[in-house]
């Protein structure tokens, strides 16, 4: 069809497409990516609902408190224990790697900046997701599968309103908070590591690790890691509560039902944390470079 050296240059063009519109045909023939899209759709309509009602929230502030709590208080021990033991890791494996090269007094900038980008944000999204968002999944399906969630639109009551906003706004604000603890005590954890098994003294430590964290960013005039990580936090809370109260309001088929629908909340709430913080990430900082 064509003379040698003579291939057009929208061919190679003209074959990736091809390929695309393939394999997008092929997943759309299958019920589970037809089912995965309606989900994130399902999700994203509900994600819109409550926004809707935030107005509401003022009414409905005894049930908010009460969610604040049952995510917060009930699970700060956990995150508090979880977040030492992570800044302590952080500390040893850059610590030995570090010490090396004797440069032990990097550390506490490493364990900072590690805690308030990443993992303190991460840590306590999966712990919230696990927890927290497990819970939202089995109430709301017991709910559905007892036809509660049934009733309420029989009596004309907005279940958004009423049962959604106020968890979603509870975790909104609670993972940014347990955040902030998680990072104070994985800095802490990570100082015990440097001064007790690498020699780096607490002045040292502590000195370093506050002046990495508190260069202000070009747009806001706040320490970027910081505020970085806690707007992640804030994203993963709304991100938990919406896939949990979405997951548990399907709930079909009764017990059988409010386990499998729990197992989707903490399953997909993992998943959508992990893809969110690369791309949270990226926005943030892909440009630095």
């Amino acid at each position: 069809m064509f003379s040698e050296g003579s291939i057009p240059d929208w061919w190679p063009t003209l074959l990736a497409l091809v390929a695309i519109t393939s394999t997008l045909y092929t997943l759309w023939q299958l019920g589970g990516f037809r089912e995965l899209l309606r989900e994130a759709g399902a999700r994203l309509a509900l994600l819109a609902a409550t926004f809707a009602c935030v107005p509401h929230l003022f009414r409905r502030r005894r049930w908010f408190l009460h969610q604040l709590f049952l995510a917060g208080v009930m699970n700060l021990h956990v995150v508090g224990f979880v977040g030492l033991f992570i800044g302590m890791i952080i500390s040893l494996q850059t610590g030995i790697e570090l010490a090396r090269f004797g440069q032990q007094d990097q550390i506490g900038p490493l364990v900072a900046a590690g805690m308030a980008r990443e993992m303190g944000p991460f840590i306590t999204a999966i712990i919230l997701a696990s927890t927290f968002g497990s819970a939202l999944a089995a109430e709301m399906g017991t709910m559905a599968v007892s036809d509660e969630l049934t009733a309420l639109e029989v009596m004309s009551i907005d279940r958004v309103s009423l049962l959604i906003l106020p968890r979603v706004a509870a975790l909104a604000i609670i993972c940014p908070l347990l955040t902030v603890v998680c990072d104070m005590i994985g800095i802490l954890g990570g100082g015990f590591v440097a001064n007790a098994q690498l020699g780096v003294g607490w002045n040292l430590y502590l000195d370093s690790a506050f002046a990495a964290l508190s260069g202000l960013g070009d747009t806001i005039p706040f320490p970027k890691d910081v505020y970085t990580g806690l707007f992640k936090s804030f994203c993963f809370g709304i991100l938990i509560a919406i896939v949990s109260c979405q997951s548990g309001s399907e709930a079909r088929g009764g017990a059988l039902g409010v386990g499998r629908a729990t197992s989707r909340a903490v399953r997909d709430s993992a998943i959508g944390i992990i893809v969110a913080n690369y791309f949270l990430t990226w926005v943030f900082y892909g440009g630095a470079s």
